[in-house]
């Protein structure tokens, strides 16, 4: 909303400073700096709103060291995230933005879901939540609506290099061409970084591009779900999954940042994606949505950010690597994410294999998710939640680095 209003005062008054709105760095600054301000201050009575509302945590006994002093944490927290995210997105960004849009209805698409599985299993009493099918059919609904807009949607384009010309100056330059639809991706660590989604279905001949969203939906459904249900796997000790995603996301913003900027594109020979640096205010609100959650979730946390935040969190970070075009990264910038979720999926396949061949169940892990496994090994939760944290520095670093290792 600020965004247009300082954009008219520009144009029709010249008013000085307001053309400041038209940078994205500014925007995306003051949009870290209100999320972070409402997270904080804002976050502190939505804590105590849900401590009236006596909407508490209510503890499985895992034979877990200190998980008893937890029973009766405030739960729901994620509503912090989600109203410190939108706030600052609805004022400071450009809400036309076929990009921001989607965001929006992701933010709040997994939100409701999340939100309508921590009422159960607060107010309902019933441990397991919404059920996983109902669950999985919102993640797939909500990848369908963000795979149907990216594939159909006009403003959705990439721009590539598609000549050279030598100036006056004797110095040879890339021209850009026209803005066209297209399905493809960066392959991280190669040369020839490209794939295109339509080249699977190459063997049905002639015209068979026009059919590559039967490729391309079901990658992002598949997406969205894994990287959704990868975060809700993670949010299981104070700090980890919000620490862990605000890496993750600022690298995203690095991602979105230069892949909408034509002169660090053409450099690191990656696509020019038009429009897609609005992304970064949103991204930026984002980031200072889940540092000012962490004020009051590291431990001992004063709140937890239950499904409401989790798999908000999950399925905005998908749908932000969609769009930016580095889904191929997920595995290693999502590490900590994808090392949870094989930890479980592990597990259970393990101990269901070996009570089938045996009689008797054995495990891999002293418990799934991983960071559990640690807890058994009377590691403390700040020692874990840090090690990990340290260990999603290192792969966003290598997911940075693979802008020029190829």
């Amino acid at each position: 909303m600020l965004y247009y209003l300082f954009e008219f005062l520009e144009k029709q008054y010249q008013l000085p400073g307001a053309g400041l709105f038209q940078f994205l760095t500014f925007r995306a600054a003051l949009s870290v700096l209100l999320s972070l301000l409402i997270a904080m201050v804002y976050g502190k009575r939505i804590i105590l709103f849900l401590q009236k509302k006596q909407i508490g945590e209510s503890i499985r006994d895992l034979g877990l060291e200190g998980q008893k002093q937890k029973a009766g944490t405030p739960t729901m927290g994620g509503l912090i995230i989600i109203v410190s995210t939108l706030l600052p997105v609805i004022l400071f960004a450009d809400i036309k933005n076929i990009y921001v849009i989607l965001l929006i209805v992701t933010t709040i698409w997994m939100g409701i879901i999340g939100f309508i599985d921590d009422y159960i299993k607060t107010f309902k009493k019933d441990k397991q939540g919404l059920k996983g099918r109902f669950k999985v059919m919102g993640q797939v609904g909500l990848g369908l609506i963000v795979g149907l807009t990216l594939y159909f949607h006009p403003a959705v384009t990439i721009k590539e290099k598609d000549s050279s010309t030598i100036t006056e100056n004797f110095k040879v330059e890339r021209v850009f061409g026209e803005e066209t639809k297209a399905v493809r991706t960066n392959v991280p660590f190669f040369k020839n970084n490209e794939l295109d989604y339509a080249d699977f279905i190459s063997w049905m001949g002639e015209g068979a591009e026009d059919y590559a969203w039967l490729i391309f939906i079901p990658v992002v459904i598949l997406i969205v779900t894994a990287v959704s249900n990868g975060a809700n796997l993670t949010d299981g000790i104070d700090g980890l999954a919000a620490g862990s995603s605000a890496i993750i996301v600022l690298t995203l913003g690095i991602f979105a940042w230069v892949s909408g900027n034509i002169e660090f594109s053409d450099y690191l020979d990656i696509f020019y994606l038009p429009r897609v640096g609005e992304l970064v205010v949103f991204i930026a609100a984002f980031v200072g949505a889940l540092v000012g959650f962490l004020w009051y979730n590291t431990f001992p946390a004063q709140v937890f950010m239950g499904d409401t935040g989790s798999l908000t969190i999950g399925g905005v970070i998908a749908v932000i690597a969609i769009i930016v075009r580095k889904e191929l990264l997920i595995p290693i910038l999502c590490g900590i994410f994808f090392a949870e979720s094989l930890s479980v999926m592990l597990q259970v396949g393990y101990f269901k294999h070996t009570k089938k061949k045996y009689g008797e169940g054995k495990r891999i892990f002293l418990m799934a998710p991983l960071h559990h496994h640690y807890q058994k090994k009377l590691y403390h939760e700040s020692k874990i939640v840090t090690r990990f944290w340290i260990i999603g520095i290192m792969l966003a670093i290598i997911s940075i680095v693979t802008l020029k290792i190829r």
